[in-house]
């Protein structure tokens, strides 16, 4: 295919990601209303987003399966419209458990692109330009996330919450139908050396479980699942936070984190694919070396932005500690994903994102949003504190796991360049 039609493919995808975080978010940011129409404290309206999370994790197995052995452009549009209508339905919830169900059956939308989206990148874009790729993808995210937070505050003070998820619902259903549209390019096409296939069969619950034995994988997936949690603690609460400490606006501090967070997640996430790229040249270690040192910086950063006040006089303080913590926590987006692809045959490529997906989900931020929501119910309310007990010490951890991968990230990506090219020309549908 040409190369204008893989940017081509690369730009709707960005979109879709987009819309992904835009879905997930709004929530966030009409926090407050909704909790005050419910009568919900922070533990409950916690355990939505720990519901989320949790039925994306476990939808990810069926859909990644698919993925490796279906058609990759038929699953992420078949996920994009499930979610962007569970997203209008939110809008009708009428009790605390409609709103509940609603935002679980968003998660099986939104389990389903990431994996075949993922393996279908990595068949339009080179094992050498994958962090970048990776990267302009997920900046998508850091978007989405600040006009959930951003938009969505704003519509909910103005419009009501209720409005805000109407205007995230609708786009996703045009972006459903671009991607059915989508040409399939073949499997390994990208590698330098092996076939390119329609379809494997390589797929099984076995051999995704399997993967767990290539030791860079399991230390990126290790790495994420802790980093996961700060992630989502951190950008679930982040507009409470700053309502409740500096006595913003819902829609000032919805605005605050979203422009922190796009800003900063921009950088970060572009940044991290370009010097892991460039990195990469001479090092084979080099995605999991920029992931790494911006887990350390990030702890340390982030235990600054939590204790700092907004300003010292003139001076800003707060925005500019919590928006450098943003770029380094961010560094490892485009890195890490590149690397799933780089150590995983073509035809399992979609299952390695989705053993990735259900780990650090389940066990990493599904239940993040409501730790850290019981957590301050515990000390009165004090979400500050709750942030401030998990993120350093998780961010910490997450660098030592992802060094474990230091040694064999050389040895796995070669093992899996033999293997594919050593395949047989064809293999049956």
């Amino acid at each position: 295919m040409a190369r204008g039609y893989a940017r081509y493919v690369l730009a709707v995808m960005v979109g879709i990601n987009f819309l992904n975080y835009l879905d997930r978010w709004v929530a966030s940011a009409a926090a407050t209303p909704i909790e005050n129409e419910f009568k919900l404290n922070d533990a409950q309206f916690g355990l939505i987003g720990t519901a989320f999370l949790l039925v994306y994790a476990v939808a990810a197995i069926p859909f990644g399966y698919w993925g490796d052995r279906g058609v990759r452009k038929t699953v992420i549009g078949v996920g994009v419209a499930i979610w962007s209508i569970a997203t209008l339905f939110t809008g009708f919830a009428r009790s605390y458990s409609q709103l509940f169900l609603s935002r679980a059956l968003v998660g099986i939308g939104e389990a389903s692109y990431y994996p075949a989206g993922t393996s279908l990148m990595s068949d339009f874009f080179p094992k050498e330009q994958r962090a970048r790729v990776m990267s302009i993808w997920n900046a998508g995210s850091t978007i989405g996330i600040a006009v959930g937070f951003a938009g969505g505050g704003f519509i909910a003070e103005k419009f009501g919450w209720r409005t805000a998820f109407y205007f995230a619902a609708v786009p996703g259903l045009l972006f459903a139908l671009l991607a059915f549209t989508f040409r399939e390019p073949l499997r390994g096409s990208m590698e330098s050396k092996g076939p390119a296939v329609a379809r494997t069969q390589d797929a099984s619950l076995r051999k995704v479980v399997q993967l767990l034995r290539i030791p860079t994988l399991r230390a990126t997936i290790i790495a994420q699942t802790l980093l996961f949690f700060v992630l989502a603690s951190n950008a679930f609460w982040l507009p409470t936070v700053l309502h409740r400490r500096f006595n913003l606006s819902l829609s000032k501090a919805a605005l605050l984190a979203g422009v922190v967070i796009v800003v900063g997640g921009l950088i970060g996430t572009l940044a991290g694919g370009w010097l892991a790229d460039r990195r990469a040249v001479k090092s084979p270690a080099a995605h999991l070396e920029v992931g790494i040192a911006g887990f350390i910086a990030g702890a340390v950063l982030i235990t600054l932005a939590l204790l700092s006040p907004m300003s010292i006089g003139p001076i800003p303080v707060f925005v500019p500690l919590f928006l450098v913590t943003v770029i380094c926590l961010y560094l490892y987006a485009g890195p890490f994903t590149a690397l799933s692809q780089n150590v995983v045959s073509p035809g399992l490529r979609a299952s390695s994102v989705t053993l990735l997906l259900f780990v650090a989900h389940v066990f990493g931020d599904s239940h993040s949003t409501y730790d850290v929501g019981q957590l301050s119910v515990w000390l009165g309310g004090n979400l500050q504190l709750a942030l401030l007990i998990t993120s350093p010490t998780l961010l910490i951890l997450a660098a030592v796991a992802a060094a474990a991968g230091l040694r064999t990230v050389k040895r796995d990506t070669e093992s899996m360049e033999e293997e594919w090219a050593a395949r047989p020309a064809e293999v049956p549908a």
